[in-house]
């Protein structure tokens, strides 16, 4: 293990998961992560294993099941498993973001049912806001739920579901309401159990297909078809609509994390694939890495490795504060996402004809670090998410 995206005062059981993360990373992801990305296939056993280890439950109490553990512990978990294949930590993350809505906004009873269930995994959360119409701009959803009786009954389409086939359970986001000039005011979380898999997955919810996508291969991705699908108003999220849009981006924070996280690993890859090929291969009669430009090009992508990894863990931990974190959330996301995209081109320059072989590592990390850029929101959503932030951290008297 190198010097890089160390973490100081971690605790010894923490020190421990990641230990154990790290070595079932080396020696059961990265030996099969390009030739199952280049199938596109789903990867169940390396699912089955995180199982067996407790990870769907790092962040899920004690008292259901998991282990309890910190965002800070996730997010260095997901640092380690992108290291090896981002798509992993695509398998975990929004499952991670549905547990965390109903650990943090769900009614007891919610609680009790969802959360040991999804400690063991028998139950797999997937997070929909986006439709095809609209990512970003939350706002502007067009999927209603309009109450009856004991139910609600919801029409609309969604797009971009990670795990959207092999998730049981979904977070989904309707306008319950005219919002009367307030459009966050009137959407509603629902907690939506399905079967999985494709077609219709409980009367009157399709999932048509897997999207195909340049990279992120892998885990599935997906779009959402709800035509009628009636939902229990026990199922809406904490049991009292009109709260959805605020409970959903607490999730976001968490998620924004996580894409931080991911870079992080992604990038600390990378950087480890370029500085070992430097070492290994000769140009004009001696070791590439005795050229100053490639030192100095190596000298950058460590710097980026280490700046984005201390901000990602700053986040971590003024989320875990309970604080109010999308300023440091915001930062994190960005500044990791651009950093990754920037070292993993750098190692693939330093590749040369070879980055882009299929044969080689870096030509997939080249394809998946772009979906950084646009996860969780662009890099453009977070400079505006920073930029107002600050004007009001530092707002003129008036």
């Amino acid at each position: 293990m190198g010097r890089l995206a160390q973490t100081d005062g971690l605790t010894d059981v923490q020190r421990e998961i990641l230990a154990t993360v790290r070595t079932f990373v080396d020696k059961e992801v990265i030996p099969v992560a390009t030739e199952l990305e280049h199938r596109d296939e789903y990867p169940t056993e390396i699912v089955e294993r995180l199982k067996e280890m407790g990870l769907f439950g790092l962040m899920i109490p004690q008292e259901y099941g998991g282990l309890g553990e910190s965002l800070l512990t996730y997010a260095l978990v997901v640092e380690e498993l992108s290291r090896g294949w981002m798509s992993i930590s695509g398998i975990i993350n929004t499952h991670f973001i549905v547990a965390y809505l109903i650990r943090r906004h769900g009614t007891p009873e919610q609680k009790q049912y969802f959360l040991p269930r999804m400690a063991e995994g028998r139950i797999r959360g997937a997070f929909s806001m986006s439709e095809p119409h609209c990512g970003s701009d939350v706002a502007a959803i067009r999927t209603t739920a309009v109450r009856s009786g004991d139910e609600y009954v919801i029409h609309g389409r969604k797009m971009w579901l990670t795990n959207g086939a092999s998730a049981n359970l979904i977070a989904l986001l309707a306008r319950t309401g005219e919002d009367g000039g307030r459009p966050h005011a009137n959407m509603t979380t629902f907690l939506i159990e399905k079967e999985p898999g494709f077609g219709e997955t409980r009367p009157g919810l399709t999932v048509p297909g897997k999207i195909q996508k340049m990279g992120y291969k892998g885990v599935d991705t997906t779009e959402l078809v709800l035509d009628g699908v009636r939902v229990p108003a026990d199922r809406v999220l904490g049991g009292e609509p009109g709260k959805g849009f605020y409970q959903m981006m607490d999730g976001v924070e968490v998620g924004r994390v996580n894409v931080a996280a991911r870079a992080c690993g992604m990038a600390l890859r990378a950087f480890e694939l370029a500085i070992r090929y430097a070492q290994q291969r000769e140009t004009f009669g001696e070791p590439l890495h005795r050229h100053q430009a490639i030192r100095f090009r190596l000298a950058e992508m460590a710097t980026k490795v280490e700046a984005a990894h201390q901000m990602m863990v700053m986040a971590a931990r003024r989320k875990d504060t309970g604080e109010r974190g999308d300023l440091e959330a915001g930062m994190a996301k960005y500044l990791a996402a651009e950093y990754c995209k920037e070292v993993v081109e750098d190692a693939f320059r330093i590749h040369g004809g070879y980055g882009y072989s299929t044969e080689f590592e870096i030509e997939r990390l080249y394809r998946e670090a772009p979906m950084l850029l646009i996860g969780e929101g662009t890099s453009e959503i977070q400079k505006m998410i920073i930029g107002r932030r600050l004007l009001g951290e530092y707002r003129l008297p008036e």
